[in-house]
């Protein structure tokens, strides 16, 4: 499709997986507008990074940077698209500075800071009658509290952007700890790591990594929610700093919770929600799905909607550029993976399921995370360097 320009906010895997939807489906190439580059874009030929500013989380550099950015390309129809939770609520404060340069999907800030942060998204599920683990809000600096149910405890960020921010040793996603002593270390540690936001420590839902869900959910400027699909996990990342991310995901017509997906899907209308949202979920013993989050952007292992057929990228261009209504998606079978393959071999628990995906892959069906056709030889060079680095980090943890 000539004439349009996808400019991507972030610069991690999720904006690699944007844009090769956007190849895919249209071969177009997009430009990625960061704080920082990270490794996940490095040699790409399919996303270049048109701008990384150190302050582009204040409103008024984020604003002269997109405008300019906009302005520098007069004949393209610009799409602006976030792919982080800050850049999210970003472009919700700035969306009336922005609309006159480009087309975007976004809700107003209420609703950004009602759904997309963890304390505010399980007031809604509650009221729309699901499930959300038991959780305590931590202040930042306080003393920990008697908590309200048993060990082990989960522990994260309530405050992800602030979160991304801090690099120190040990950083995780979430944290698993086992006893009091061990939660008093974790919150020490995220201190100390330059963390002064405050904690979520929650209840642990008891399972093995395919018993967690993801869903990826487009809703349109009209209001309706015609695009939602749903992955099944095979194995979460073995490497330190991916825990909490998904390293594998099964992706099938009947693996739809057709009940699951309605309530989302209505969810989300009844809130006013515009463009992507993604809810990772787990189902607990009794089969019941418990959401522990909606983040309010489309979720960094997004791509594998596109491997299954649901290109990530049409809806949003259906919705704002060709203001036809949108196409629901169309599922086929396949499995994504970002873990090297032998990894997800290895560690897959449901060694039914995995044989499923191998079956997959075998047929062809099978989806790599950070290497697209049209790449060139330095992004090879770099995706198998990439391998066998996060081999050696299995290793080292005792994997």
């Amino acid at each position: 499709m000539a004439g349009v320009l996808p400019v991507l906010l972030g610069g991690d895997a999720n904006v690699y997986g944007m844009a090769r939807s956007f190849y895919e489906a249209y071969g177009m190439h997009s430009v990625a507008v960061c704080k920082r580059t990270l490794p996940a874009l490095a040699h790409s030929r399919l996303v270049k990074v048109a701008v990384e500013h150190p302050r582009l989380e204040e409103d008024e550099v984020f604003t002269a940077v997109l405008m300019a950015l906009a302005k520098a390309h007069p004949d393209k129809t610009c799409l602006l698209i976030s792919c982080a939770d800050g850049y999210t609520l970003q472009l919700a404060r700035c969306r009336e500075a922005l609309a006159p340069y480009y087309r975007f999907a976004c809700p107003a800030p209420a609703v950004v800071q009602s759904l997309g942060t963890k304390e505010g998204f399980a007031a809604v599920c509650a009221a729309h009658g699901l499930r959300t683990p038991k959780s305590v809000t931590l202040p930042g600096g306080a003393p920990l509290p008697e908590l309200p149910f048993g060990w082990p405890v989960i522990v994260k960020p309530a405050d992800s952007p602030a979160y991304w921010n801090c690099r120190f040793p040990g950083k995780r996603k979430v944290y698993l700890t086992h006893s009091r002593a061990e939660l008093e270390n974790v919150v020490a540690t995220v201190a100390q790591g330059g963390y002064r936001g405050a904690l979520l420590l929650q209840e642990y839902i008891p399972g093995p990594d395919t018993a967690l869900g993801v869903v990826n959910a487009y809703c349109a400027r009209d209001g309706s929610v015609p695009w939602i699909v749903q992955g099944q996990v095979l194995l979460q990342e073995r490497t330190p700093e991916g825990v909490g991310n998904y390293g594998a995901i099964l992706t099938e017509p009947p693996r739809q919770d057709a009940a699951l997906l309605t309530a989302l899907a209505e969810l989300l209308r009844q809130s006013g929600w515009r463009g992507y949202a993604n809810f990772d979920l787990k189902y607990d013993p009794q089969g019941e799905p418990v959401l522990f989050e909606m983040n309010p952007r489309q979720g960094r292992a997004s791509y594998f909607c596109t491997a299954a057929g649901a290109n990530l990228a049409r809806p949003l261009v259906e919705d704002l550029v060709e203001r036809t209504a949108i196409a629901p998606p169309v599922l086929r079978p396949s499995v994504w993976y970002t873990a090297p393959w032998g990894v997800v071999r290895r560690y897959c628990p449901d060694r039914h399921l995995l044989r499923r995906a191998a079956s997959l892959r075998r047929r062809g069906r099978g989806r790599c995370q950070l290497l697209a056709l049209g790449e060139g030889p330095a992004r090879r060079v770099w995706f198998w360097l990439r391998q066998g680095a996060y081999w050696r980090k299995v290793y080292r943890q005792g994997g």
